[in-house]
């Protein structure tokens, strides 16, 4: 941590799951200002809003005045705004496409002007497609069916993560980023499978499983990724690369994973299967030896202990506030 030790870190989306997160890891040694429109806000969740070394801006991140004064002085940029939740790809799929990319231009033109030590941004593990099994960063990202609504998200973000390794190519700047591979934990406010079976469990609730529950996934846990992150900012071997984040080592069925969040929930709730309402991924597990090799990342927190941590998050702190 010494050589990010009170260095000024602009994150955008710093009001989301995952900002929040970050934020509460390096609030104590850095200052950190987090710019959000708030349209999720697991900062409520937090203290961080009374912490003297955070600050909170309201902005839109196609606001490109607001962004530019709001991130002077600051050195390190994470950027985490984005359009996300499959909902929001079918729903609003226009401006899923603006904001994921042209956002991410508006940051990249006010960061040219700066001296910038870092720039990390979030890419998804959407990029890789419908069957993601085992994808390394050299795997061939896929848009999918151009009749599909769901790959605006992937195909927004493919062309996010080109124009950030395009600045770096041309300007320098000094950009990583991150592919994360279906992140959970404590403070998850938006869509996540886990979020909706453990509340649907803690209430007793029906919980439905698409199709017929066979896809797979490899969760990792929030302070796991957070971890990483950590790595990128401390290690300059870093710099111009791209990172699967994930936990390849227990991947589990949704049908499992429904089982497995009931029996830790002690929900007496039926699971019930359902057709799927949008186009579904088969399976995604990353091979994410590249992030072991150069940053010395390894996920440390198993599935079983993760969702403990989750469902005890959403019975002591979500629903008390819902």
């Amino acid at each position: 941590m010494n050589n990010i030790k009170m260095r000024s870190i602009f994150i955008t989306g710093g009001s989301g799951f995952i900002g929040s997160a970050i934020s509460l890891r390096l609030v104590e040694h850095s200052r950190i200002v987090a710019y959000d429109n708030c349209l999720r806000d697991a900062l409520r969740f937090t203290q961080l809003k009374k912490h003297k070394n955070f600050k909170f801006i309201t902005g839109d991140i196609l606001d490109y005045k607001k962004l530019k004064k709001s991130m002077r002085g600051c050195g390190i940029i994470i950027h985490l705004a984005a359009i996300a939740g499959v909902s929001s790809y079918y729903n609003t799929p226009l401006k899923t496409m603006e904001v994921n990319m042209l956002g991410t231009r508006s940051l990249l033109e006010a960061a040219k002007e700066m001296p910038i030590e870092r720039f990390i941004n979030f890419s998804t593990s959407e990029v890789y497609g419908i069957n993601a099994k085992n994808v390394n960063e050299g795997s061939p990202t896929i848009q999918g069916p151009m009749s599909e609504k769901r790959w605006c998200y992937a195909i927004s973000k493919i062309a996010a993560e080109k124009l950030c390794f395009s600045y770096y190519w041309e300007y320098g700047l000094p950009v990583i980023s991150i592919r994360p591979f279906n992140i959970y934990g404590p403070g998850q406010i938006g869509e996540g499978a886990i979020k909706i079976f453990a509340l649907r469990a803690l209430g007793n609730k029906t919980i439905f499983v698409n199709g017929n529950g066979s896809q797979v996934r490899a969760w990792c846990h929030i302070d796991d990724l957070v971890e990483a992150v950590m790595l990128c900012l401390e290690k300059k071997q870093a710099l111009g690369q791209v990172f699967n984040i994930g936990n390849r080592q227990e991947p589990i069925s949704s049908l499992r994973l429904a089982e497995l969040v009931k029996k830790i929930s002690s929900s007496n709730s039926k699971i019930v299967f359902r057709k799927s309402r949008h186009t579904d991924v088969k399976i995604r597990i990353p091979d994410t030896s590249k992030a072991r090799n150069i940053l010395g990342f390894k996920a440390k927190i198993g599935l079983r202990q993760g969702i403990d941590d989750a469902v005890l998050w959403y019975a002591s702190e979500y629903l008390k506030s819902a």
